[in-house]
């Protein structure tokens, strides 16, 4: 190469086609000397099972072929596992990959049958008598359709397997995330119905997990011989498509990233009727469905009341207000008058690619009415930027999927920033509220409930300070709602608000050992670790770990925050 060069002959164009020539030719060889370490790695973990069986390990029987065995044994419910995949496979020579592939398919049969006794003609509805029931039963059927959503996703992607494993292990977290949601619904509603709920979900849940535990197999096994980043590295001469996403186009980032915006909008909303559109939700309604170019919607000054939607097929929507304080949409619905904590949420976000400029979220329900959220995402890679987000007892419900949060004030009391998505909350202000009386304050609740999810919330270069005097009320930086909650502050401003506990358990004195949490290099009065709880989730962790949690790892990328005009770090 570099003799080449020396004669000058060559002009940079030239050089650069040269250049991309050779290292595609690089990537081949690698490819297909990584491929062979991979199959390698894979026929290894087949054959020590298969030596595993013979010496005398847990056997299930000749007729399962060692392939299953292999990729079940790394399953949290093999049982559930050996019998949906065993009479489907015969040989012992079957990919992982198909594998993998199969036990989608076997989870998407289960639960489609589940979901079955959920619909409005289902047996359920015949049980259910009460108004708390009907409402949790309808969020079900939301759920359990967003869930096979997210299935059918992970199994008709046309890509590489290697490609999409972050895409996979989100849409499989999401969708197990989506069931265990609609039992939670029924977690105040009285007599045997929520029993019938958990048996009817029983099966689907399993598969669902079975089909997250092979996927992130396959990724680990990828990871530890280092063959994952050889064998996604991007064309080098594909200079247009690296990292950037299908639906969007390069006059959409040009738009986003311009400072008007808002004059630029497809649809505006004014409260005052000098638009076509008087509300958000009948703006959201005209936008056309699953499109893959970016609706931009501009919400002019005021306060909108109302519950707002957007649904799972309003793709790629940007709304915009005036401002945090300016453009405000607000509603009261909560958990103590009988709606379930999932429907509660003043606006709900499902359609992918969501963005929020700009603008508030309220829910003014107040803090006796308990569960009462303000902003609700389930959209995967959604991106709210300046916005504020007020509520008491469970604010924000960053339920599931890839989200990201900029410069946003939070407010809250009670386990205020919530859910199970891999989120990030970066350069915002959290802001603890004064509570009920003989309430403490919770600033986080995470929800991870599988040790294969990719989730957690990450808490990065933000600044946590009282709204209010709350010099007689204790406030932790959270508990664990699920058995593997995970939730780390990074690099965060304390106020002297913060317990010198730190961390509050859910229930009795102390947390599984199977949590996650940790602070680094956070300062302020209240970042002293010295009086923290002594658990063993508790953990200390140096750069490197502390790394993973950031924007760019965490998220699997940054392409797609950058795409949407808003600023970010994408490292420590």
């Amino acid at each position: 190469m570099s003799s080449i060069k020396s004669y000058g002959k060559i002009d940079e164009s030239d050089q650069a086609r040269l250049d991309a020539r050779r290292e595609t030719r690089k990537r081949v060889a690698i490819i297909s000397l990584s491929s062979i370490v991979l199959v390698c790695v894979i026929v290894a973990a087949v054959v020590g099972t298969t030596v595993h069986n013979k010496s005398g390990g847990n056997s299930k029987g000749s007729a399962i072929s060692t392939s299953v065995k292999a990729v079940c044994d790394v399953t949290l419910y093999q049982d559930s596992c050996y019998s949906s995949l065993g009479p489907l496979v015969n040989s012992n020579n079957v990919k992982p990959e198909e594998i993998f592939k199969l036990a989608i398919q076997v989870a998407i049969n289960e639960l489609s049958k589940a979901a079955t006794h959920f619909s409005a003609d289902g047996v359920l509805n015949a049980t259910a008598k009460d108004t708390q029931s009907v409402a949790a039963l309808k969020d079900c059927q939301d759920l359990l359709s967003l869930a096979l959503d997210h299935l059918n996703d992970s199994l008709s992607d046309t890509k590489s397997l290697v490609d999409v494993f972050d895409d996979l292990k989100t849409w499989l977290s999401s969708s197990g995330t989506y069931q265990q949601t609609c039992i939670e619904g029924f977690d105040d509603v009285k007599g045997e119905l929520k029993d019938k709920v958990v048996g009817y979900l029983k099966n689907s849940n399993e598969l669902t997990s079975n089909s997250l535990a092979i996927v992130s197999w396959i990724s680990k096994v990828l990871n530890l011989v280092n063959l994952r980043r050889l064998l996604t590295h991007p064309d080098p001469t594909d200079t247009y498509s690296q990292g950037v996403p299908e639906w969007l186009h390069r006059k959409d980032r040009k738009l986003l990233q311009s400072s008007d915006l808002r004059k630029k909008a497809d649809i505006v909303v004014a409260s005052n009727g000098s638009s076509k559109y008087k509300t958000i939700q009948d703006a959201l309604n005209a936008v056309p469905d699953k499109s893959k170019k970016r609706t931009v919607i501009y919400v002019k000054k005021g306060v909108y009341y109302g519950n707002v939607r957007v649904e799972k097929s309003k793709w790629n929507v940007l709304v915009v207000g005036d401002g945090s304080n300016a453009t405000i949409v607000t509603a009261k619905l909560n958990v103590v008058d009988g709606t379930p904590t999932f429907s509660t949420a003043t606006v709900a976000v499902f359609g992918k690619g969501f963005i929020a400029r700009d603008i508030g979220f309220r829910n003014t329900a107040g803090p006796a009415k308990h569960q009462a959220v303000a902003l609700l995402s389930t959209a995967d890679q959604s991106v709210f930027y300046r916005c504020d987000i007020d509520a008491f007892q469970d604010t924000l419900y960053a339920h599931s999927n890839r989200q990201f949060y900029r410069e946003c004030n939070i407010y809250g009391t009670v386990d205020f920033i919530f859910g199970n998505s891999a989120v990030v909350l970066q350069n915002c202000n959290i802001m603890p509220k004064v509570p009920m009386r003989g309430q403490q304050n919770t600033i986080t609740a995470q929800g991870k409930f599988d040790p294969n999810q990719n989730t957690g919330i990450s808490i990065h270069n933000c600044s946590i300070s009282p709204f209010g005097d709350l010099s007689s009320v204790k406030t932790f930086l959270g508990r664990p709602w699920k058995n593997y909650s995970t939730t780390v502050y990074m690099q965060t401003y304390m106020g002297n608000l913060i317990s010198t506990d730190g961390w509050l358990p859910w229930v009795g004195n102390s947390a599984p050992d199977t949590v996650f949490y940790s602070e680094f290099q956070n300062f302020g009065p209240g970042a002293s670790t010295k009086n923290r709880v002594k658990w063993k989730g508790l953990r200390t962790i140096n750069q490197k770990a502390a790394s993973k949690f950031t924007v760019h790892s965490f998220l699997q990328g940054t392409k797609w925050i950058s795409d949407a005009g808003v600023t970010y770090t994408s490292s420590l």
